[in-house]
């Protein structure tokens, strides 16, 4: 477990954005969100977080490339990818995100039990 908690949040609509970041803050984590791959790319950059959480279809850089990009930059760093594409059979499907380094995938839409489970499995619980 890192000390800094800090989840960057990747997703190009605000509502789920926000409402990731309303979750992780209130269970007493740090965040800070991207509205899409390039973005979230360059804040992962600036500081690195304990985990990344990265919607899979975005405009732009896409979390095919979140996930490769940062698997390249930090090996070890969690991520969790989330599509409400997974179960369609357009794009990637959760076993292929899985492939290319996510450590957990949610099809949209998810419960907050089940991330913010996710969350506590890969980073652990919030500091004190």
């Amino acid at each position: 477990m890192q000390k800094d908690q800090q989840i960057l949040v990747i997703e190009d609509d605000p509502i789920l954005r926000d409402l990731l970041a309303d979750w992780l803050l209130a269970a007493g984590y740090r965040v800070t969100v991207a509205a899409e791959g390039g973005s979230g790319i360059a804040q992962a950059r600036a500081r690195r977080p304990a985990l990344v959480v990265t919607d899979i279809h975005m405009p732009g850089s896409g979390g095919a490339g979140v996930i490769a990009e940062v698997r390249r930059i930090y090996p070890g760093l969690p991520v969790i990818a989330i599509s409400a594409h997974f179960q369609s059979g357009y794009g990637l499907t959760p076993e292929q995100a899985l492939a290319l380094g996510a450590a957990r995938t949610f099809a949209k839409p998810f419960k907050r039990g089940d991330m913010l489970g996710a969350v506590v499995e890969l980073v652990g619980p919030p500091a004190a």
